[in-house]
């Protein structure tokens, strides 16, 4: 009971002096988050949100109806970064997912076929394999249902799968290869896709300065743990207690994805404007989800700008201001079934200015150099495979 009360008193003291950080005692506030997690101070959570706290990255898992192996992850790789997949045999999908860009393209709004645009900004792929949905409207449930639909958009690849899957077939390459992973020559989308996801499900960011200071509170190490703690500046450490308390943050992007996998609208809809986007209410046509996105993983979120599903925030700082300010709100027209309702999530913060920097190296802490490739748990598998 004294333990629950000391920390409640830390805790409260924190919040209160989060306006000035040259009156935060860092060193206390670097060893209460060098504790276990499940110690850390209490997150500012709405009553309603399920408390998932941000962590490391698991192992990754593969279904049972197309597991692993390094010739199929190998294939995959090829088919990624191979413009037949593509009518005009110029675009692949490395077009919009460059791992020199942080497996995104930093364009506002990605083109395709034609170079016409699209209407949304190319997510990253890293990590994929943890997310639940796909696409920012979730559109697909899994990487082998999504990897062929950017084949088959007119604005992306413009091709169709019974031609996809004749130009490889005439490839006597794929043929051989298709054979040995699956153990068939004949080539057919299903296969594609299982080879296409396979490899993306390799994809995993490298671990960041914030992953380092987790670890630090792992080990019994105490030299390791030195070394490992001092990896994340005091600048950032105020920006992790900010992001789990005052500024919200934690609500939605929670987890060791830092993303609740849901969707919630920020009041970037531009309903009936030109720029409009009812996003996940064009797959389940229920009202609720106009304007609705799915909540990005922040992890290597610096390597992948511009921000928001439509690219609009060339700047962090513009993104940490709309959260400051509680989002653009909308409330509900009585009137209009389809008018948008900005999340409730969304609050004003008063952030200060020190405090939005703090947020900002926070950010930068859980952003590593972007993966140059399969994650190396798979390269050794690959290694033992041979």
């Amino acid at each position: 009971m004294r333990l629950l009360f000391i920390n409640i008193l830390f805790f409260v003291a924190t919040w209160f002096n989060l306006a000035n950080a040259d009156s935060i005692d860092f060193t206390q506030l670097r060893e209460q988050y060098l504790k276990p997690q499940e110690q850390w101070p209490k997150p500012n959570l709405d009553a309603d949100i399920t408390h998932a706290e941000i962590t490391l990255l698991p192992e990754v898992t593969f279904p049972k109806n197309n597991p692993f192996s390094a010739a199929k992850m190998r294939l995959g790789e090829q088919l990624f970064n191979d413009p037949k997949l593509s009518r005009s045999g110029q675009v692949a999908c490395a077009s919009c997912h460059d791992r020199d860009l942080g497996w995104a393209d930093g364009r506002k709004l990605s083109f395709g076929h034609d170079r016409l645009n699209g209407k949304r900004n190319a997510p990253s792929i890293e990590n994929a394999a943890f997310w639940q949905s796909l696409f920012w409207d979730g559109r697909a449930q899994t990487l082998e249902q999504q990897s062929l639909m950017p084949v088959e958009d007119p604005v992306e690849m413009n091709f169709t799968i019974a031609e996809l899957e004749a130009r490889i077939n005439q490839d006597q390459a794929y043929q051989k290869k298709f054979n040995q992973v699956f153990g068939q020559s004949e080539i057919t989308a299903t296969l594609i896709a299982q080879a296409l996801a396979t490899y993306q499900r390799t994809i995993v960011s490298r671990n960041s300065a914030f992953d380092y200071f987790v670890k630090a509170g792992e080990t019994q190490d105490k030299k390791l743990k030195q070394q490992l703690q001092q990896k994340l500046s005091d600048q950032a450490l105020w920006g992790l207690h900010l992001f789990r308390t005052k500024a919200r943050c934690i609500n939605c992007h929670s987890g060791a994805l830092f993303s609740d996998n849901k969707f919630h609208n920020l009041g970037l809809t531009y309903y009936k404007r030109k720029r409009e986007d009812l996003g996940r209410y064009n797959v389940t046509k229920n009202p609720d989800d106009i304007g609705k996105f799915k909540t990005p993983s922040l992890r290597n979120v610096m390597n992948s700008k511009p921000w928001m599903h439509n690219g609009v925030f060339p700047s962090i700082a513009g993104v940490l201001n709309i959260y400051n300010a509680g989002g653009f709100v909308f409330n509900k027209d009585p009137n209009d079934p389809l008018s948008p309702q900005t999340s409730k999530i969304l609050l004003p913060l008063s952030l200060t200015s020190k405090e939005k920097k703090a947020l900002e190296a926070f950010l930068h802490s859980i952003t590593s150099a972007p993966a140059a490739g399969p994650h190396k748990t798979f390269i050794v598998q690959e290694l033992n495979e041979v």
